[in-house]
């Protein structure tokens, strides 16, 4: 099994995106999540930083230039979407990867926060 690290950067972005409004409170993330060819696109106008800022971890082992490196996205490439918050703290804490499984976790209270949603 994998190992992943928290990526930092990537929790910044996020808290930026958060702050700043750029959310997405109901989506189905299996759904939007960027397939390949999204993802390809973003690349083809981005370079590997800004597409690593969109994932909260950091597989252990592979190039810091491939897309297996990062891991648990949390947007579409312009918003951070709750539905991939909550998918991060599931698969993360499934796989048992606590560091990344408290990242989502706290990104998403902070989401939650600052954004409520109606009642």
């Amino acid at each position: 099994m994998a190992t992943y690290s928290v990526n930092k950067a990537a929790v910044k972005h996020c808290r930026e995106l958060i702050k700043s409004g750029k959310v997405v409170l109901d989506s189905e993330w299996g759904d939007v999540q960027p397939d390949a060819e999204a993802q390809n696109a973003f690349l083809d106008k981005h370079d590997w930083k800004a597409y690593g800022a969109w994932h909260l971890g950091l597989t252990e082992g592979p190039g810091e230039e491939t897309k297996a490196r990062y891991a648990f996205g949390f947007g579409d490439f312009s918003k951070v979407h709750r539905s991939a918050l909550i998918a991060s703290v599931f698969r993360a804490s499934q796989w048992r990867h606590k560091e990344v499984e408290l990242a989502a976790h706290r990104l998403l209270q902070e989401l939650d926060k600052a954004h409520p949603g109606p009642e």
